[in-house]
């Protein structure tokens, strides 16, 4: 169909001129495709990669004379021009020119002419037009052959998003599924995501989203002309998927309230956010939580040829007034006080890596590079934030480009908790500040593994090379060096404190704490703890425990008070002694969040002022299981079977499996649940036909009104059709 049109384009534009024009163009499709590994595109249009020479023939009215050369031209974007590099003309000749557009004739037979062209390894990506016009003709002669869209190439290793690794790239750049890492530190849950970059539209959506960006719509020409440069365009594909400052394409929503959208929660995938976006005429799509922001990130990313990556990091700093410290005030039973406290310590936070090199800051910096697309705080005036070098930030050169301080702060900040007195006086708590930054997860390459990568972004915990970073990203946070003085740190509407009491530890009390849980805290029944208090010393001691609980969003912000309790403990020398606490299923039901996490507090209030707070984050589980009944071949049937069970204690009526998969099905499948009686099992089974080879990722989530989405995937490897 994309041959026919492209032929006829170019013969409809032949005329009656004298001389040799070009009647017909074959795009050479499959040949290229699988050289550029592009042949995944569904596009009208020829697909390649930048730095690399794709083939087509052109069938002549008449045999090219020995003398004659074919000229050609490419432009991309509105007023296209040599100056910019926004457009190329260029002649067949034998020599290859590294740095510029060039062409070569491979062969010919009486009126048909392959050509190899090659783009340069730095070329503006995004849609061109092609032309031709034998050189015995004039300028104005012009053929129109049609249009191609032209991507980055980290096959090239003189791009710079060249990536070494055939199976990185595979991982990074073509596979169009992957795993999202969610949850708590101590129970990392893994969703699938349907990434999507091949499907219908994608890439012509991703194209679009630049083209809808303020530095497109304010200057075009310029805009366009900069984007051979991975740092620029990665920046403004940054700020454009949140709708903050722009049209762009996901609107957040961190209250829990999501009338007029969807939750971000029921979204499975990017494509079906892309195409709504899209066909709304550019309409923000209500809503997205950080991983859908990543998500979108990524799919547009590796769409446009770009090695990416998504990322969480566990108990994630949102340091609101850069003093690398997460300050969180507490009233005496543990509680947050939400007026005070304007820095939030997140359970996860999910951000995305993209691998290129650093022209802007010298190979050292070259490699991963931090985008995120939530809108946490603006950069330069626009939400948005990156890339920074992950290097950099492991080595604490926070006044690199870009946003070095945040994404710093993000995985090193201290968590400092402070109790706030009814005379408005405030005192150091005793709590974990080294408590952010943990875990920082991503998928293995080429299996559903999750990989843990802190040691990319610091040194280890405690560490002298770790607190040597931390003193130098302090040193040029507060610029000490050039002040000659402590940089004060205002906090908004309250007094200024130095910056080096922040850092000045609380007293260690003569006591420890934790909780402990005593059975796996499953989604609909009650929920069984215990919280262990030890003796440090050899007197007996008195200790007050000021317990709280609150069902909680990822971002740790209190929802409902589910628990509120005073225990009077004494503790005879080196005693250790447990608190038993139960939180039965309808204390928490009403007002569990789809984030189904639960945040538990205790204010352990010692003779002398001592005081201790011990926190615990829960996230309730639940129970899919998804099975594939026999082998899977792409056109052939295969039926699944998914394992579901009623975690509530009480009928549901309303069931559904919501289905999706990229090569698996068309778009998304809904099938009738029975109704299930309290804790009851059911086996549902349905059929689906693959239409790609290879491991291929299922989403299942149970829907119901009457409790959170349960979510479940499985990757299923499809063999080629026989």
């Amino acid at each position: 169909m994309a041959e026919n049109h492209a032929k006829g384009l170019a013969s409809s534009l032949s005329s009656s001129h004298s001389g040799i024009r070009v009647t017909e163009v074959d795009w050479q499709w499959l040949r290229n495709g699988a050289a550029h590994h592009t042949q995944e595109y569904p596009t009208p249009e020829l697909v390649v990669r930048r730095g690399q020479m794709f083939t087509l023939v052109l069938e002549l009215n008449y045999p090219l004379d020995s003398e004659e050369n074919l000229i050609f031209t490419v432009e991309t974007g509105p007023q296209a021009s040599e100056a910019l590099g926004t457009k190329a003309v260029f002649q067949t000749s034998e020599l290859e020119v590294g740095d510029a557009w060039t062409a070569v004739k491979e062969a010919h037979t009486e009126t048909a002419v392959t050509v190899s062209l090659t783009s340069p390894p730095n070329a503006v990506i995004g849609r061109y037009l092609l032309s031709v016009r034998a050189s015995s003709r004039r300028k104005h002669s012009n053929r129109r052959l049609g249009e191609f869209v032209l991507l980055f190439n980290p096959w090239c290793p003189e791009d710079d998003v060249f990536l070494a690794s055939e199976e990185e790239r595979q991982e990074y750049v073509l596979n169009d599924n992957g795993i999202i890492f969610r949850g708590v530190e101590k129970r990392i849950q893994a969703q699938g995501w349907n990434f999507g970059q091949f499907e219908e539209d994608i890439l012509n959506i991703c194209l679009s989203i630049l083209d809808r960006s303020p530095s497109h719509l304010d200057d075009p020409a310029t805009d366009v002309s900069c984007r051979h440069d991975p740092i620029y365009v990665t920046r403004v594909i940054s700020a454009m998927v949140n709708s903050n400052n722009d049209r762009g394409v996901v609107q957040g929503q961190w209250q829990g309230k999501y009338g007029g959208g969807t939750s971000p929660l029921h979204w499975r995938g990017s494509v079906a956010i892309l195409h709504k976006w899209f066909k709304s005429r550019f309409k923000p799509v209500k809503y997205g939580q950080c991983w859908v922001f990543a998500g979108v990130l990524c799919t547009v990313l590796r769409c446009l040829g770009i090695a990416t990556r998504v990322v969480s990091n566990f108990n994630s700093a949102h340091d609101t007034d850069r003093n690398l410290s997460v300050d969180k005030y507490v009233d005496s039973f543990g509680r947050t006080l939400e007026d005070l406290t304007e820095d939030s310590m997140w359970n996860f936070h999910v951000w995305n890596e993209s691998w290129f090199a650093r022209q802007d800051l010298g190979p050292s910096y070259n490699g991963w590079q931090v985008l995120d697309a939530t809108p946490q705080e603006e950069s330069e005036g626009v939400f948005r934030c990156g890339p920074a070098s992950v290097t950099a930030i492991r080595e604490g050169d926070v006044h690199l480009a870009h946003d070095g301080p945040f994404v710093f702060a993000e995985v090193n900040a201290d968590y400092v908790t402070w109790l706030w007195n009814e005379d408005e006086s405030r005192e150091r708590v005793y709590s974990d500040t080294k408590k952010v930054g943990r875990c920082i997860s991503t998928k293995a390459v080429g299996s559903d593994a999750r990989v843990d990568i802190t040691g990319l972004y610091k040194y280890p915990e405690g560490s002298q090379k770790e607190r040597q970073v931390y003193s130098k990203a302090v040193r040029k946070l507060f610029s000490v060096e050039a002040s000659g003085r402590r940089a004060w740190v205002r906090r908004g509407g309250r007094r200024a404190v130095w910056h080096d009491d922040l850092l000045e530890p609380a007293t260690k009390p003569s006591i420890t704490g934790k909780f402990k849980v005593l059975e796996p805290p499953m989604l609909g029944h009650d929920l069984k703890l215990a919280l262990c208090l030890t003796n440090l010393t050899s007197r007996a001691q008195r200790v007050r425990v000021n317990l709280s609980g609150a069902t909680i969003l990822y971002t740790r912000r209190p929802v409902a008070e589910i628990l509120h309790k005073s225990h009077i403990v004494r503790l005879a020398p080196e005693e250790e002694k447990k608190i038993p606490i139960t939180i039965s299923y309808s204390q928490y039901k009403e007002d569990l969040t789809e984030d189904k996490k639960i945040l538990l507090a205790a204010m352990c209030l010692v003779t002398k002022g001592e005081k201790l707070l011990v926190e615990k984050d829960i996230t309730l589980e639940d129970f899919i299981i998804i099975k594939v009944l026999g082998p899977a071949m792409v056109g052939v049937a295969v039926v699944v079977e998914v394992m579901v069970v009623n975690p509530i204690l009480e009928r549901v009526e309303d069931c559904m499996l919501m289905v999706e998969g990229s090569g698996l099905l068309q778009g998304q499948l809904s099938i009738d649940v029975p109704s299930l009686e309290p804790q009851e099992r059911a086996l549902v089974r349905f059929s689906i036909t693959p239409s790609k080879s290879g491991p291929r990722q299922l989403q299942v989530d149970l829907v119901s009104s009457h409790f959170s989405d349960i979510k479940g995937f499985v990757i299923i490897h499809v063999a080629a059709a026989n």
